[in-house]
């Protein structure tokens, strides 16, 4: 189930707000410039579906962002427990970053966890299976994907090379709740 946990920026263990109605979750994160949708696709994606089988079911979608916010370039990211390089992966994105252009991500399967550091405020994100992210650009913030990895998501991009980071240097992601790994993953 999708999650929003709000906390004072020096303090990760005290919650300040917490939702778990996804159109309280959007509602919040609306507030603060965050986009935050559910999808459904159009037709069945059998696991193994190709990027091209992906992107189909969920075209309308995909072409409604793509002419709203002028994206140029989508893919499909796969990660799972038995990827060899998971524990690297994970690391690159652990630390706060920000990034020139918005960070969109669709959750097809599986789940990912971002946190949000606006202001004085963390806000910490689990996106589901059918959730739709968007960070706006400039934003600081960090993914967590947990130690077994597993989902399948729809990145967006306005620029072609795709995801390029800006790490800030702050040890801010040291203080938060990591991702525990799903009940069902693995």
């Amino acid at each position: 189930m999708s999650h929003l946990r709000i906390f004072a920026e020096q303090d990760g263990e005290t919650v300040l707000e917490s939702h778990a109605d996804h159109a309280a979750i959007a509602s919040a994160l609306g507030a603060v410039g965050v986009r935050f949708e559910r999808w459904q696709a159009s037709a069945p994606i059998v696991p193994g579906a190709s990027q091209d089988e992906v992107i189909a079911a969920y075209r309308e979608d995909i072409d409604r962002l793509m002419r709203e916010e002028g994206y140029k370039t989508v893919d499909v990211v796969s990660l799972n427990p038995d990827h060899p390089d998971k524990a690297a992966l994970r690391q690159k994105f652990l630390s706060e970053h920000t990034h020139s252009e918005d960070e969109v991500r669709f959750f097809v399967a599986g789940s990912g966890q971002f946190t949000l550091h606006l202001g004085d405020r963390v806000y910490d994100i689990l996106c589901e299976q059918g959730d739709l992210i968007g960070v706006p650009d400039g934003t600081r913030h960090w993914f967590d994907m947990s130690e077994q990895p597993h989902f399948v998501a729809i990145r967006l991009f306005n620029n072609p090379a795709g995801w390029v980071a800006n790490f800030t240097g702050d040890p801010i992601a040291e203080r938060f709740p990591r991702m525990q790994p799903a009940a069902s993953a693995g």
